[in-house]
């Protein structure tokens, strides 16, 4: 497969970097407490604040965002589900503004094809899903309809095996699995399998291990020390440690405490050879990126 795709007139070379994708939540349920929506005090109904999503987009863009990761559903252990019309009334407005007024990737964090239908046809240029194809059977052939990149992610999340702490959040306890990093490997050749039916290219994909869905703290901290081996199965790797659970119980420390912690994988990941990172604090982990990059691909 090719080491590069151009997105939107951005060509990404695999290896060259490492990319940054900037997290836009469009909840008002976020773990992180980063939610871009807000309540009407007159109606009790939730609204975009359009102001403080764009602004949020331009800086992120300013400090090194290559993509914007826009998403209308909390994954977190516990939220609720929100279905296909709430979450594209909060998704398609940002997105149709976000494409308008930048140059910028623009990713739908979605696993439902008819949210990810409308996103791109609103200007997104790619679809993240946290399920890799295993949620919702027709989203595999709007992918391959619209040709764009897809990033696939490993998730074994299950309410029964979610436990909850007011001051630390949603963690997953007692996942079941043979041999981690294989039975992650496995998994995530079972989507690209999907991916492949439906008519997607290999340079199309991107793979996602899926640190914090359905793996128990030690579980996250293994996979990030060996994501090396699933950089092997020879496609680009997304890592989407930020702020999340396994940091949180590891430190002892609530969501708004967790950037040293998230910087910390960003910088293992990216040294076992990681793609793209997923983070909340674009600036800081800009640069983390950036060192990192010097260090272990020599550019600076």
């Amino acid at each position: 497969m090719n080491m590069s795709i151009k997105i939107n007139q951005h060509q990404l070379v695999w290896g060259s970097r490492t990319y940054i994708m900037g997290i836009l939540n469009l909840t008002p349920d976020s773990f992180s407490g980063d939610g871009l929506l807000i309540k009407d005090i007159e109606s009790d109904d939730y609204q975009l604040d359009m102001d403080s999503i764009l602004q949020k987009a331009s800086d992120f863009i300013e400090n090194g965002a290559d993509i914007l990761d826009v998403g209308g559903e909390s994954t977190r252990p516990g939220a609720a589900q929100v279905d296909s019309d709430d979450e594209m009334q909060r998704v398609i407005p940002v997105i149709s503004k976000l494409s308008a007024e930048f140059d910028v990737i623009i990713s739908i964090d979605t696993y439902k094809a008819k949210v990810a239908q409308a996103a791109i046809m609103a200007g997104a240029h790619m679809v993240n899903d946290v399920w890799g194809f295993h949620a919702d059977p027709d989203l595999a052939g709007v992918v391959a309809k619209f040709h764009v990149p897809v990033i696939l992610m490993h998730n074994r999340s299950s309410w029964a095996h979610a436990e909850v702490k007011e001051r630390l959040g949603g963690r997953y306890v007692g996942i079941p699995y043979e041999n981690l990093v294989e039975d992650v490997k496995t998994e995530l050749l079972e989507s690209v399998n999907i991916a492949k039916a439906a008519g997607i290219e290999d340079d199309m994909i991107i793979l996602d291990p899926g640190i914090g869905f359905g793996k128990s703290v030690e579980q996250n901290l293994e996979l990030v020390d060996r994501l090396a081996e699933i950089r092997y199965l020879g496609y680009p790797i997304l890592l989407g440690p930020s702020r999340k659970s396994f940091i949180g119980y590891t430190l002892n420390l609530p969501p708004d405490q967790r950037l040293e912690g998230t910087a910390a994988a960003v910088a293992i990941g990216i040294a076992r050879g990681v793609d793209i990172v997923r983070v909340h604090d674009v600036q800081f982990i800009s640069r983390v990126a950036r060192m990192t990059d010097a260090i272990v691909r020599r550019k600076y």
